[in-house]
């Protein structure tokens, strides 16, 4: 999974948001690393859609515009689980092979 659509899905699983909502929460998940451009996240809302990872949760119009929340699905919860255990199994296998270089010594 990528970097950004891993940011959407977790910037969702805190509840449903709309684009420019994700794109700020994406900035502060991020520590300011990872700045989506609109053209970005609404192309990757629109694929998420398509693989039922997200689901629109409902549209208001603000200033003559209409503003769609998004949300994720239960497909797209357990996508975002299974890729943090996978993020998580690399972090701990580095994590321990960087314990034993610095044990042993090694340059």
């Amino acid at each position: 999974m990528q970097e950004p659509t891993f940011l959407i899905l977790t910037a969702l699983a805190a509840g449903p948001q709309h684009g420019y909502g994700i794109i700020a929460d994406v900035l502060r998940i991020s520590g300011e690393r990872v700045r989506l451009r609109a053209g970005t996240l609404y192309a990757a809302l629109e694929r998420l859609s398509d693989e039922g990872l997200i689901a629109v949760e409902g549209e208001e119009i603000v200033d003559g515009r209409a503003r769609r929340y998004y949300r994720l699905t239960a497909e797209g919860a357990t996508r975002l689980s299974t890729e943090v255990d996978r993020l998580r199994a690399h972090a701990d296998t580095a994590a321990s092979r960087l314990r034993a270089r610095m044990a042993g010594g090694a340059a």
